[in-house]
């Protein structure tokens, strides 16, 4: 069990749509989202441990763990089965989460998620790096940096999921980002190879295609949502 619980707002209803934002960030990020589909949708979106209106608690503060507290808040609710959908980091929980825990997923959303952190672009991932390093260091000796510094140390040490584990994914993927992601698109074109039923799709605009198109984001993912199931799905 989980040993905090997670904030969340909710809107709409029918079948569940649950939102996952990304790092340093808090389910206020979907604003363009949330009133969009709650129309059709039971739309939840959770601030993550840690982000947003829900606490740190004293778990560790990793992706992994990110996707255990996402179960225990699911199971809390009742939901059983739901429509997935992360941004960035949210990307990675979602994975995580579908990979542990496929039953309850029945289509899933990835946006601007990466399996390991060489699929984020040199421009960003360096600058990273260096900045982790120079915390970890002035960590020691000073504490008011710990969160900047976890919060960093999911973007330069995580995820690792090895491409190969996609191919036990059956349900629906749509694995969506920008055309200036930070992504590396031949990364973003990877994950939707290796998974049965990924599907590919570049919006124009950079990796916040979510915040800053919406209209043709919502449209991608309204359509993908709207595809019947694959008869071999066993959803």
């Amino acid at each position: 069990m989980s040993d905090i619980e997670l904030y969340a707002t909710e809107h709409g209803s029918g079948m569940p749509l649950v939102l996952l934002h990304g790092n340093n960030e808090d389910s206020t990020y979907f604003k363009h989202q949330i009133p969009y589909f709650s129309d059709r949708y039971r739309v939840i979106a959770v601030d993550t441990r840690g982000h947003g209106k829900s606490p740190r608690g004293t778990k560790p503060f990793t992706l992994e763990q990110f996707a255990e507290d996402l179960k225990d808040f699911l199971d809390s609710r009742g939901l059983t089965k739901v429509y997935l959908l992360g941004f960035s980091d949210g990307g990675n929980i979602a994975l995580l989460f579908a990979l542990k825990y496929p039953e309850y997923v029945e289509k899933l959303i990835l946006n601007g998620a990466n399996l390991c952190p060489s699929g984020v672009k040199a421009a960003v991932q360096i600058p990273d790096n260096f900045k982790f390093l120079a915390l970890s260091v002035r960590g020691i000796f000073d504490k008011t940096v710990t969160r900047e510094r976890e919060m960093l140390n999911l973007m330069v040490t995580q995820p690792d999921i090895h491409r190969g584990r996609l191919m036990a994914l059956t349900v629906p993927v749509l694995v969506i980002a920008g055309t200036d992601d930070m992504i590396k698109q031949s990364h973003t074109e990877a994950i939707a190879r290796a998974i049965k039923y990924g599907e590919l799709c570049i919006v124009e605009g950079d990796h916040f295609i979510a915040a800053g198109n919406p209209q043709v984001f919502n449209k991608k993912i309204e359509a993908f949502l709207d595809k019947p199931l694959p008869e071999d799905t066993g959803l």
